[in-house]
Protein backbone atom coordinates (compact mmCIF):
# COMPACT_ATOMS: atom_id res chain seq x y z
CA UNK A 1 0.00 0.00 0.00
CA UNK A 2 1.34 3.45 -0.91
CA UNK A 3 2.07 6.06 1.72
CA UNK A 4 -0.60 8.26 0.13
CA UNK A 5 -3.25 5.57 0.74
CA UNK A 6 -2.16 5.18 4.37
CA UNK A 7 -2.48 8.91 4.96
CA UNK A 8 -5.93 8.91 3.36
CA UNK A 9 -7.06 6.07 5.62
CA UNK A 10 -5.74 7.92 8.67
CA UNK A 11 -7.67 10.98 7.55
CA UNK A 12 -10.83 8.88 7.21
CA UNK A 13 -10.34 7.41 10.70
CA UNK A 14 -10.00 10.88 12.19
CA UNK A 15 -13.21 12.13 10.54
CA UNK A 16 -15.10 8.93 11.34
CA UNK A 17 -14.16 9.06 15.02
CA UNK A 18 -14.63 12.79 15.48
CA UNK A 19 -17.78 12.92 13.31
CA UNK A 20 -16.49 16.30 12.23
CA UNK A 21 -14.25 17.57 9.43
CA UNK A 22 -13.39 20.63 11.52
CA UNK A 23 -12.15 18.66 14.54
CA UNK A 24 -10.35 16.09 12.41
CA UNK A 25 -8.70 18.84 10.36
CA UNK A 26 -7.47 20.49 13.55
CA UNK A 27 -5.79 17.21 14.56
CA UNK A 28 -4.08 16.88 11.20
CA UNK A 29 -3.23 20.56 10.92
CA UNK A 30 -4.98 20.92 7.56
CA UNK A 31 -8.04 22.83 6.42
CA UNK A 32 -11.53 21.39 6.41
CA UNK A 33 -11.74 21.75 2.61
CA UNK A 34 -8.42 19.91 2.07
CA UNK A 35 -9.56 17.09 4.33
CA UNK A 36 -12.89 16.85 2.53
CA UNK A 37 -11.00 16.63 -0.79
CA UNK A 38 -8.88 13.79 0.62
CA UNK A 39 -11.96 11.82 1.70
CA UNK A 40 -13.64 12.31 -1.67
CA UNK A 41 -10.52 10.98 -3.38
CA UNK A 42 -10.50 7.92 -1.10
CA UNK A 43 -14.18 7.27 -1.86
CA UNK A 44 -13.50 7.55 -5.59
CA UNK A 45 -10.65 5.04 -5.45
CA UNK A 46 -12.68 2.59 -3.33
CA UNK A 47 -15.82 3.07 -5.42
CA UNK A 48 -18.11 3.47 -2.37
CA UNK A 49 -19.40 6.36 -0.28
CA UNK A 50 -17.95 6.25 3.23
CA UNK A 51 -19.51 9.32 4.82
CA UNK A 52 -22.83 11.11 4.69
CA UNK A 53 -22.36 14.85 5.04
CA UNK A 54 -24.96 17.40 6.09
CA UNK A 55 -24.59 21.03 7.13
CA UNK A 56 -24.66 19.99 10.79
CA UNK A 57 -23.24 16.49 11.07
CA UNK A 58 -21.12 13.74 9.57
CA UNK A 59 -22.29 10.14 9.76
CA UNK A 60 -20.97 6.83 8.50
CA UNK A 61 -22.49 4.82 5.69
CA UNK A 62 -22.60 1.04 5.98
CA UNK A 63 -19.33 0.86 4.04
CA UNK A 64 -17.78 3.55 6.23
CA UNK A 65 -18.80 1.71 9.40
CA UNK A 66 -17.26 -1.51 8.06
CA UNK A 67 -14.01 0.24 7.12
CA UNK A 68 -13.79 1.95 10.51
CA UNK A 69 -14.31 -1.29 12.42
CA UNK A 70 -11.97 -3.19 10.12
CA UNK A 71 -8.91 -0.95 10.01
CA UNK A 72 -9.31 1.16 13.17
CA UNK A 73 -8.09 -1.51 15.63
CA UNK A 74 -5.06 -2.30 13.46
CA UNK A 75 -3.90 1.32 13.40
CA UNK A 76 -4.49 1.47 17.16
CA UNK A 77 -2.25 -1.57 17.58
CA UNK A 78 0.46 0.13 15.53
CA UNK A 79 0.22 3.25 17.72
CA UNK A 80 0.40 1.10 20.86
CA UNK A 81 3.50 -0.72 19.65
CA UNK A 82 5.22 2.55 18.76
CA UNK A 83 4.35 3.95 22.20
CA UNK A 84 5.70 0.77 23.78
CA UNK A 85 9.14 1.55 22.37
CA UNK A 86 9.33 4.29 24.98
CA UNK A 87 9.92 1.48 27.51
CA UNK A 88 13.44 1.21 26.07
CA UNK A 89 14.27 4.86 26.67
CA UNK A 90 16.25 6.09 29.65
CA UNK A 91 13.32 8.25 30.71
CA UNK A 92 9.56 7.69 30.20
CA UNK A 93 8.13 9.23 27.04
CA UNK A 94 4.75 9.44 25.35
CA UNK A 95 1.51 11.37 24.99
CA UNK A 96 -1.07 11.22 27.80
CA UNK A 97 -4.62 12.57 27.31
CA UNK A 98 -6.68 13.24 30.44
CA UNK A 99 -10.21 14.60 30.70
CA UNK A 100 -11.14 16.35 33.94
CA UNK A 101 -13.47 19.00 35.41
CA UNK A 102 -12.18 22.55 35.47
CA UNK A 103 -11.91 22.55 39.27
CA UNK A 104 -9.82 19.36 39.28
CA UNK A 105 -7.48 20.79 36.63
CA UNK A 106 -7.00 24.08 38.46
CA UNK A 107 -6.77 22.76 42.01
CA UNK A 108 -5.05 19.36 41.59
CA UNK A 109 -3.73 18.40 38.16
CA UNK A 110 -1.99 21.55 37.07
CA UNK A 111 -0.31 22.36 40.42
CA UNK A 112 1.16 18.84 40.57
CA UNK A 113 2.09 18.64 36.89
CA UNK A 114 3.94 21.95 37.09
CA UNK A 115 6.38 20.26 39.47
CA UNK A 116 6.49 16.95 37.60
CA UNK A 117 6.81 17.85 33.91
CA UNK A 118 10.14 19.76 33.97
CA UNK A 119 11.84 16.51 35.01
CA UNK A 120 10.23 14.51 32.17
CA UNK A 121 10.55 16.57 28.98
CA UNK A 122 9.61 13.59 26.77
CA UNK A 123 6.17 13.17 28.36
CA UNK A 124 3.49 15.27 26.72
CA UNK A 125 0.22 15.83 28.59
CA UNK A 126 -3.07 17.00 27.12
CA UNK A 127 -5.62 18.18 29.69
CA UNK A 128 -9.16 18.49 28.35
CA UNK A 129 -11.68 20.38 30.47
CA UNK A 130 -14.99 18.52 30.51
CA UNK A 131 -17.37 18.73 33.44
CA UNK A 132 -19.64 15.94 32.18
CA UNK A 133 -19.28 12.21 32.76
CA UNK A 134 -17.23 11.49 29.64
CA UNK A 135 -16.81 7.96 28.30
CA UNK A 136 -13.02 7.84 28.22
CA UNK A 137 -12.92 4.60 26.23
CA UNK A 138 -15.15 5.87 23.41
CA UNK A 139 -13.47 9.28 23.35
CA UNK A 140 -10.00 7.67 23.39
CA UNK A 141 -8.64 9.31 26.52
CA UNK A 142 -5.91 7.64 28.53
CA UNK A 143 -7.61 8.58 31.79
CA UNK A 144 -10.29 10.71 33.36
CA UNK A 145 -10.80 12.46 36.68
CA UNK A 146 -13.97 12.32 38.75
CA UNK A 147 -15.05 12.57 42.36
CA UNK A 148 -15.07 9.23 44.17
CA UNK A 149 -18.82 8.77 44.17
CA UNK A 150 -18.95 9.10 40.37
CA UNK A 151 -16.46 6.34 39.53
CA UNK A 152 -17.56 3.43 37.36
CA UNK A 153 -17.02 0.00 38.93
CA UNK A 154 -15.06 -1.41 35.99
CA UNK A 155 -12.30 1.20 36.25
CA UNK A 156 -8.97 1.24 38.07
CA UNK A 157 -8.58 4.39 40.14
CA UNK A 158 -6.16 6.25 42.36
CA UNK A 159 -7.01 9.09 44.75
CA UNK A 160 -5.36 12.37 43.72
CA UNK A 161 -6.87 14.84 46.21
CA UNK A 162 -8.13 14.99 49.79
CA UNK A 163 -11.82 15.24 50.58
CA UNK A 164 -13.25 18.73 50.21
CA UNK A 165 -16.41 20.73 50.90
CA UNK A 166 -18.61 23.06 48.93
CA UNK A 167 -19.45 26.53 50.21
CA UNK A 168 -22.56 28.67 49.83
CA UNK A 169 -21.42 32.27 49.39
CA UNK A 170 -22.87 35.66 48.61
CA UNK A 171 -21.55 39.20 48.30
CA UNK A 172 -21.90 41.70 51.11
CA UNK A 173 -23.95 43.82 48.69
CA UNK A 174 -26.40 40.93 48.28
CA UNK A 175 -26.85 40.56 52.04
CA UNK A 176 -27.60 44.26 52.45
CA UNK A 177 -31.02 43.52 50.97
CA UNK A 178 -31.39 39.84 51.92
CA UNK A 179 -31.12 38.06 55.24
CA UNK A 180 -28.62 35.23 55.59
CA UNK A 181 -30.19 31.75 55.22
CA UNK A 182 -30.18 29.79 58.49
CA UNK A 183 -31.16 26.44 56.99
CA UNK A 184 -30.74 24.95 53.47
CA UNK A 185 -34.51 25.12 52.98
CA UNK A 186 -34.25 28.93 53.21
CA UNK A 187 -32.44 28.94 49.87
CA UNK A 188 -35.77 28.48 48.10
CA UNK A 189 -36.52 32.13 48.92
CA UNK A 190 -33.13 33.40 47.70
CA UNK A 191 -31.75 34.34 44.30
CA UNK A 192 -29.17 31.69 43.47
CA UNK A 193 -26.69 31.07 40.66
CA UNK A 194 -27.33 27.70 39.05
CA UNK A 195 -24.90 25.31 37.41
CA UNK A 196 -26.03 23.15 34.51
CA UNK A 197 -24.98 19.50 34.36
CA UNK A 198 -23.34 18.82 30.96
CA UNK A 199 -24.24 15.12 30.98
CA UNK A 200 -27.96 15.29 31.77
CA UNK A 201 -28.65 18.89 30.85
CA UNK A 202 -30.44 19.56 34.16
CA UNK A 203 -29.47 21.83 37.03
CA UNK A 204 -27.24 20.65 39.83
CA UNK A 205 -29.07 20.20 43.13
CA UNK A 206 -27.22 21.77 46.06
CA UNK A 207 -26.41 19.08 48.62
CA UNK A 208 -26.30 19.45 52.41
CA UNK A 209 -26.44 17.37 55.59
CA UNK A 210 -28.62 18.00 58.63
CA UNK A 211 -27.96 15.66 61.57
CA UNK A 212 -26.83 12.88 59.23
CA UNK A 213 -29.74 13.37 56.82
CA UNK A 214 -28.98 14.29 53.21
CA UNK A 215 -30.78 17.35 51.85
CA UNK A 216 -30.92 18.34 48.16
CA UNK A 217 -32.20 21.79 47.26
CA UNK A 218 -33.25 22.92 43.77
CA UNK A 219 -32.55 26.64 43.56
CA UNK A 220 -33.61 29.33 41.12
CA UNK A 221 -32.14 32.59 39.92
CA UNK A 222 -31.30 34.77 36.95
CA UNK A 223 -27.98 33.17 35.98
CA UNK A 224 -26.80 29.71 34.94
CA UNK A 225 -23.21 28.65 34.28
CA UNK A 226 -21.47 25.35 33.62
CA UNK A 227 -18.46 25.91 35.88
CA UNK A 228 -17.74 27.12 39.39
CA UNK A 229 -15.31 29.90 38.49
CA UNK A 230 -17.86 31.94 36.58
CA UNK A 231 -20.46 31.28 39.27
CA UNK A 232 -18.24 32.65 42.02
CA UNK A 233 -17.44 35.75 39.95
CA UNK A 234 -21.18 36.35 39.51
CA UNK A 235 -21.64 35.98 43.27
CA UNK A 236 -18.88 38.55 43.89
CA UNK A 237 -20.77 40.90 41.55
CA UNK A 238 -23.87 40.55 43.74
CA UNK A 239 -26.06 38.47 41.41
CA UNK A 240 -27.01 35.94 44.08
CA UNK A 241 -25.73 33.02 46.12
CA UNK A 242 -23.31 30.50 44.62
CA UNK A 243 -22.50 26.90 45.60
CA UNK A 244 -18.85 26.25 44.77
CA UNK A 245 -15.83 24.30 46.08
CA UNK A 246 -14.63 26.12 49.18
CA UNK A 247 -11.10 26.60 47.82
CA UNK A 248 -12.59 28.53 44.87
CA UNK A 249 -14.47 30.84 47.24
CA UNK A 250 -11.80 31.18 49.94
CA UNK A 251 -9.70 33.96 48.34
CA UNK A 252 -12.83 36.10 48.01
CA UNK A 253 -13.94 35.28 51.55
CA UNK A 254 -10.53 36.30 52.94
CA UNK A 255 -10.73 39.62 51.08
CA UNK A 256 -14.27 40.23 52.44
CA UNK A 257 -15.78 40.17 48.96
CA UNK A 258 -17.92 37.16 49.86
CA UNK A 259 -19.66 35.91 52.98
CA UNK A 260 -20.01 32.18 53.61
CA UNK A 261 -23.32 30.86 54.97
CA UNK A 262 -24.72 27.45 55.96
CA UNK A 263 -21.23 26.15 56.76
CA UNK A 264 -22.56 23.79 59.47
CA UNK A 265 -24.60 21.98 56.81
CA UNK A 266 -21.72 21.40 54.34
CA UNK A 267 -20.81 17.69 53.96
CA UNK A 268 -17.45 16.34 52.90
CA UNK A 269 -17.13 15.16 49.32
CA UNK A 270 -15.00 12.16 48.45
CA UNK A 271 -12.17 13.99 46.64
CA UNK A 272 -10.91 13.46 43.10
CA UNK A 273 -9.63 10.21 41.57
CA UNK A 274 -7.82 9.52 38.33
CA UNK A 275 -9.37 6.48 36.63
CA UNK A 276 -8.67 4.36 33.57
CA UNK A 277 -9.86 1.07 32.00
CA UNK A 278 -8.74 -2.12 33.69
CA UNK A 279 -7.57 -3.50 30.34
CA UNK A 280 -5.33 -0.50 29.63
CA UNK A 281 -1.67 -1.45 29.18
CA UNK A 282 0.11 1.10 31.36
CA UNK A 283 3.22 2.65 29.81
CA UNK A 284 6.06 3.96 31.99
CA UNK A 285 4.94 7.49 31.11
CA UNK A 286 1.39 6.80 32.27
CA UNK A 287 2.57 5.12 35.48
CA UNK A 288 4.80 8.12 36.19
CA UNK A 289 1.87 10.51 35.69
CA UNK A 290 -0.39 8.55 38.04
CA UNK A 291 2.33 8.42 40.71
CA UNK A 292 2.94 12.14 40.41
CA UNK A 293 -0.78 12.87 40.84
CA UNK A 294 -1.41 10.34 43.62
CA UNK A 295 -2.60 11.91 46.90
CA UNK A 296 -0.36 11.18 49.87
CA UNK A 297 -1.56 11.88 53.39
Amino acid sequence: MSRENVNDLLAFLAVARERSFTKAGAKFGISQSALSHTIRGLETRLGVRLLTRTTRAVSLTEAGERLLNGIGPHFDEIDAEIDALSDLRDKPAGNIRITAPDHAINSVLWPKLQKFLPNYPDIKVELLRENGLTDIVTERYDAGVRMGEQLAKDMISARISPDFRFAVVGATSYFKNNSEPQHPQDLIRHTCINERLPTSGGFWAWEFEDQGREIKIRVTGQLVFNNSYQAVEAAVAGFGLAYVPEDVALPHIEKKRLVRVLQDFSPKWDGYYIYYPSRRQSSPAFVAIVEALRHRT
